[in-house]
């Protein structure tokens, strides 16, 4: 599950399910090499040819202001340009040319770049942001990043001042804007403007954006496939083409990338030596800033899970350090988590409420709230999510407690549970990137939001969102994220596993790997900048 949409966002929401997630240490350096894998010096970079990306599903929305999977933000990514990103710190101006804040931070002016167009040639324009921001701001257009844009309960205002310049009014302070802005993407108006609900608009099939790439083809469990866009503000892309081939067994997935039908895709710390031991790719970990939790769905219609006690049980029949052996191999893979929030987030603490390692305690709960049996649903071939359920399967065995373990394939799995009705399952295995700034997780903590996928809910939790998002004093904002983060630790309303990195492997025989900027969620920041050596 990716909630958050960007990494900045994040925001994948990026609700990040089907994940693989993955290890090792933080250098994303690679070795030029040619196509017989023998080190050599760095190649000139050669315009044409097509690269293959492995996803793990079909994407689930091709508009990156509804997306918050995995697949559709990295196809997304390609497809439509953003006004700017920020990586450790550093801000990185894409379809915008500058950001500036007033003395008194309520307002922002931002300046657009001149001569951007959209993938059919139409001007991308000051309307074209304005727009966007009014459309989320819409309620009709149930859009997850709404409450983002709502400060105290007042909207944010986008003003046109001319064709490149569009102000914004906040209604009081609003420390946390920046940061949903960098997760926000502009869309064209003149193609959604007339659209009674944008989520489900059938232009979304064929979408126009302003990314190196512009769509072809999709070919639903096939593959989708998109062609330079030579327009590209950035410069014209390398490459011709770039198809994202859907591969949902991992297994064949990687099999695929030993073959060479694939040249970039996610590998488990389980895979990782195989696919080291081809020679033909480089194997580049790096931290996503992302959490790996157990889902617990209180809407399960068990009709306990929505109780604290039960939630806890859970936590006491496992063991955390355990766990992380089981999943992620070796503790240097992934470091342990307590709260909801991840390290590079403002405010983070780890020290919260956890509930680990007391089986005693597990089966007196268990029994008080009579539980014998929860059911786990995992992504069909994920050995991550497998190796996470069994060992919970193996641990409620000891307290009394039976776990089915069903597994589905990728799509099944979003739709089972983030489709936001499903009761027929207890426990999944899930993650999310949100990015720097702790508003960002309002959505998937605050009671009745579409993107809290627990069914989680506690008014003063929702409080402390509330006012977290306004409060201009640093050290007082400080004080309610730390309130939030353990009162939901103390909830139990996710079990926390690890701060997990990842790790893609990336054919050798393609450099530009540095300049792209490998990005959580959805690969690299810019792919553009990839070709053939």
């Amino acid at each position: 599950m990716v909630m958050s949409k960007k990494w900045s966002t994040a925001i994948i929401l990026v609700l990040l399910t089907a994940l693989i997630t993955a290890c090792g240490s933080s250098s994303n350096k690679t070795t030029p090499s040619d196509n017989s894998g023998q080190q050599t010096e760095t190649s000139a970079p050669k315009d044409g040819g097509n690269l293959i990306i492995g996803v793990g599903a079909d994407p689930v929305i091709l508009n990156p202001n509804y997306a918050g999977d995995r697949v559709s933000l990295t196809i997304d990514q390609s497809l439509y340009a953003p006004l700017f990103q920020v990586n450790n710190g550093k801000k990185t101006y894409y379809l915008a040319d500058s950001l500036t804040a007033s003395e008194d931070s309520m307002t922002y002016t931002l300046k657009l770049k001149s001569g951007l167009t959209w993938h059919d040639g139409q001007p991308l324009t000051a309307d074209d942001v304005v727009f966007t921001i009014n459309s989320i701001l819409d309620e009709k257009q149930n859009s997850m990043f709404r409450g983002n844009l709502m400060i105290g309960g007042k909207p944010i205002e986008a003003k046109k001042i001319d064709d490149l310049t569009v102000e914004f009014k906040m209604p009081q302070a609003a420390p946390a804007f920046e940061a949903t802005l960098v997760q926000l993407t502009p869309i064209p108006k003149h193609i959604f403007e007339n659209e009674a609900n944008i989520e489900k608009s059938t232009k979304n099939n064929t979408p126009v954006g302003s990314g190196p790439f512009k769509f072809k083809e999709y070919k639903t469990g096939e593959y989708v496939t998109l062609e330079r866009f030579d327009n590209y503000f950035g410069g014209k892309p390398h490459l011709d083409s770039v198809t994202y081939r859907i591969a949902k067994d991992t297994n064949a997935a990687n099999l695929a990338l030993q073959n060479g039908e694939l040249n970039i895709n996610y590998v488990s710390p389980q895979d990782a030596p195989t696919i080291q031991g081809t020679g033909n790719f480089d194997l580049m970990p790096y931290s996503e800033g992302r959490l790996s939790y157990i889902l617990i769905n209180e809407k399960s219609d068990l009709g306990v899970l929505n109780k604290k006690e039960v939630r806890q049980a859970l936590g006491y029949a496992l063991n955390r350090e355990e766990l992380i052996t089981a999943a992620y191999l070796s503790p240097e893979y992934a470091d342990p988590a307590h709260s909801f929030l991840t390290p590079d987030t403002l405010f983070h603490t780890n020290d919260v409420a956890t509930f680990d390692n007391d089986a005693a305690k597990a089966k007196e709960l268990f029994q008080q709230a009579g539980v014998t049996k929860l059911r786990f649903v995992v992504k069909s071939g994920d050995k991550t999510q497998e190796s996470i359920a069994l060992y919970v399967q193996q641990k409620l065995k000891e307290v009394g407690v039976a776990v089915e373990i069903q597994s589905i394939d990728a799509s099944a799995l979003n739709s089972k549970v983030y489709g936001g009705t499903s009761t027929d399952f207890d426990l999944t295995v899930a993650g999310y990137i949100m990015g720097f700034d702790p508003d960002a997780y309002s959505i998937l903590f605050t009671t009745d939001n579409s993107s809290n996928y627990s069914h989680y809910s506690n008014k003063q939790v929702d409080e402390l969102f509330q006012k977290g998002a306004g409060e201009a004093d640093a050290a007082k904002r400080g004080e309610l994220y730390t309130q939030a983060q353990q009162l939901v630790a103390e909830d139990a309303a996710i079990y926390p596993i690890a701060y997990t990195k990842t790790i893609v492997a990336v054919d050798k025989r393609y450099g530009g790997v540095e300049e792209a900027v490998l990005k959580p969620v959805v690969i690299f920041e810019d792919l553009s900048k990839i070709y053939l050596k």
